[in-house]
């Protein structure tokens, strides 16, 4: 295991909204956001770990002085919720339905993929308000309005997006990356190209993806650009024949041998595959297998630094 990243910083980007970035934003480093209304605030995202966990409630009580009074998880995976027990019973959990239930068959197995990770003690929490189609969070009588947008099948099978209309500021969760490889093996190829498409119509100033800088809309396209080649190295690999293994290698290191964790592209591959096959957006496929195969473009295991 390489060394511990460092804790990340809140630093606010409008007028009571902050992001937390967790550089450089690979495995398990993800980002969280909050936002703050007149005695009232929503944090979006935790973080994987106890330690980081802590730091970030530590950050957050500096601004909202007693913590939020809501927890929104964008998706299941355990970077963005695992540390959801460190805010309740004051806040409320808050998720979309079919991520709770994600959540609760997923429970804490991230953990056993890199088990030296110091990881502490992360119960798991699962959201006890959750929604289906949309969900409005207003932060008193005159505060922001948080909107909750469903926006799966896209880096899941169900996907939140926060959307703060009034300082025009977007977290997307895993849906956009910032300079790190976009990962759609659980989610959808065609289904990040709509999610996106229907983001971008919202027409944001400011973006905080799930990892990495935050940026503005250009982050939207460049997430975009990264999975049109993927699937059109899709279409390729099928039509030579080609197992999505060695059509990673044959594409590797390619144009984006600059982003975080490159080893992905074998698992979005897999996914690009089973759905010109015909295999419906968010719909089960064989995560093992494909995470074994991002191992061996890999070679090894990759790098958990949190």
């Amino acid at each position: 295991m390489s060394a511990v990243a460092p804790f990340g910083r809140l630093s606010r980007i409008a007028d009571g909204v902050y992001a937390y970035v967790q550089a450089p934003g690979g495995w398990c480093l993800n980002n969280a956001g909050l936002v703050v209304g007149a005695g009232a605030s929503v944090l979006v995202d935790t973080a994987a770990t106890a330690s980081r966990t802590a730091h970030l409630a530590d950050q957050v009580d500096a601004v909202t002085g007693d913590g939020p009074d809501w927890v929104v998880n964008t998706h299941f995976h355990g970077d963005h919720v695992f540390g959801n027990g460190r805010f309740t019973p004051r806040a409320t959990v808050v998720a979309h339905e079919g991520t709770r239930a994600d959540m609760a068959e997923a429970g804490l197995g991230l953990r056993g993929l890199w088990p030296d990770v110091a990881w502490g003690d992360t119960p798991l929490t699962l959201p006890t308000l959750t929604y289906r189609t949309d969900l409005t969070l207003r932060l008193g009588a005159a505060g922001p309005r948080v909107e909750l947008l469903p926006v799966g099948p896209a880096h899941t099978a169900t996907d939140t997006a926060v959307w703060v209309p009034d300082a025009e500021v977007l977290f997307t969760g895993d849906v956009v990356w910032s300079g790190v490889t976009p990962y759609v093996l659980m989610g959808s190829v065609e289904g990040s190209l709509s999610a996106l498409a229907r983001l971008r119509a919202l027409r944001p100033r400011v973006v905080v993806p799930g990892h990495g800088a935050v940026g503005g809309p250009e982050l939207l396209d460049r997430t975009e650009e990264y999975l049109r080649w993927c699937l059109r190295l899709a279409e390729d690999g099928l039509a030579a024949g080609l197992a999505p293994l060695d059509a990673a290698r044959r594409a590797a290191p390619g144009p984006y041998r600059a982003l975080v964790d490159p080893e992905r592209l074998v698992g979005n591959l897999h996914r690009a595959y089973a759905e010109l096959e015909g295999l419906p957006p968010g719909a089960r496929i064989d995560v093992a297998g494909s995470f074994a195969e991002m191992c061996v473009l890999h070679g090894g295991l990759p790098e958990c630094r949190a």
